[in-house]
């Protein structure tokens, strides 16, 4: 390593925003902002057309005006690197740094527009509940849009204290290996502190978004993780499990351990949002048979030749887990159509055709019969 890298390594290491995940690659993006007397800074918080920024003058209030275009994916967003005025009353956030990651969903809109969760982020951790049977669907939803992020993805079950048999837990937590391949499982229990130490050495180096259900104890997880109660909690009902909003923004927290923490409010709707290859990345072992198949377009439904359907037959492949890479396709699928007018004319291109070649084949049916 030559002088002047290490110059610039201890430069970066030393910033006063390095514990908000400040480095190298951000100082040199910030650098025509710097000549423009803007101050960095990072997005803990935004509502209401504001955002709180931790800067290198402390946390400060500014107005997002300058940065709300009509996309809503290009809103400013929990997690952003900011660049703002050094002065001023109010003051203004002039634009952000281009996004390492981003973590997106489709809303619940007509409109099927795409919300951003948050920026910048390199582990999701996913948090499911032990207090009531576990959703193999919704995790796997919430895998494909961590995987689509960038983001590397960790599932954390938590509340494991409620499991107390250990062959009954790791029964579980081998479905949800089964579940997620390729991803850390990580039972944890903020109660009895299980786990705890272990998820904190892994979110040390650098951002990590925590989401999950109302009543997944993410809140809980997040006050452990701090060290102390930041954030509010509320009770669970027993009925279901299931909990009301305790968090209602998304707040950005730096670690005691090191790395900071993104804290998401509960997501009832996990829509998909052009995450193809994130769906891809959760079935992996589906696309590695796939590539098996006799015909390369293969639909895995009745065709001679599918390596899916005989992985099935023999029991290596869950039935389950190919209806549900069937369903979370095509719905992405529909999500793209909506938005892709290139996409929409290839479907309705593909109907067409398959209309004409089940109505041909109907007729030639017929007149065999004649």
């Amino acid at each position: 390593m030559s002088l002047s890298s290490v110059s610039a390594s201890a430069s970066s290491s030393s910033h006063p925003l390095s514990s908000y995940g400040w480095d190298e690659g951000w100082d040199a993006e910030f650098a025509p902002y710097t000549e423009q007397g803007l101050l960095p800074g990072r997005v803990v918080r935004v509502d209401r057309g504001q955002c709180d920024v931790v800067t290198t003058d402390g946390l400060v209030r500014a107005d997002t005006a300058f940065v709300t275009p009509h996309d809503p994916l290009r809103v400013i967003c929990t997690g952003d690197w900011a660049a703002v005025d050094r002065d001023g009353d109010p003051r203004f956030v002039r634009t952000y740094l281009p996004r390492r990651t981003a973590f997106v969903r489709s809303t619940s809109s007509s409109r099927s527009e795409g919300q951003i969760l948050a920026a910048n982020v390199d582990h999701a951790i996913i948090a499911v509940s032990l207090a009531v049977e576990l959703d193999l669907g919704r995790i796997e939803r919430f895998l494909a849009l961590a995987w689509e992020s960038g983001a590397q993805p960790l599932v954390v079950l938590t509340k494991a204290d409620l499991v107390p048999d250990v062959t009954g837990l790791s029964y579980l937590v081998q479905d949800v290996e089964t579940t997620a391949p390729g991803v850390q499982v990580l039972p944890v229990s903020s109660a009895s502190g299980e786990g705890v130490d272990v998820l904190t050495a892994v979110l040390s180096g650098g951002t990590s978004v925590l989401l999950g259900a109302s009543g997944a104890g993410k809140s809980t997880l997040a006050n452990a993780l701090l060290g102390e109660d930041v954030m509010d909690v509320q009770a669970t009902r027993d009925v279901d499990g299931k909990g009301r909003h305790t968090t209602t923004t998304r707040n950005l927290l730096a670690l005691p351990g090191g790395g900071v923490l993104i804290d998401t409010p509960g997501l009832r709707g996990v829509g998909l949002w052009d995450a193809e290859s994130g769906v891809g990345q959760v079935f992996s072992e589906i696309e590695e048979l796939a590539e098996e198949c006799r015909f390369h377009d293969c639909a895995h439904e009745s065709e001679p030749g599918c390596a899916v359907l005989a992985a099935i037959d023999d029991g290596s492949l869950p039935e389950r887990r190919l209806e549900s890479y069937r369903k979370l396709l095509r719905e992405n699928q529909r999500i793209v159509a909506k938005t892709d007018a290139r996409l929409r004319a290839d479907i309705l291109r593909d109907w067409k055709q398959k209309g004409a070649e089940g109505r041909a084949a109907m007729q030639a049916k017929r007149g065999r019969m004649r």
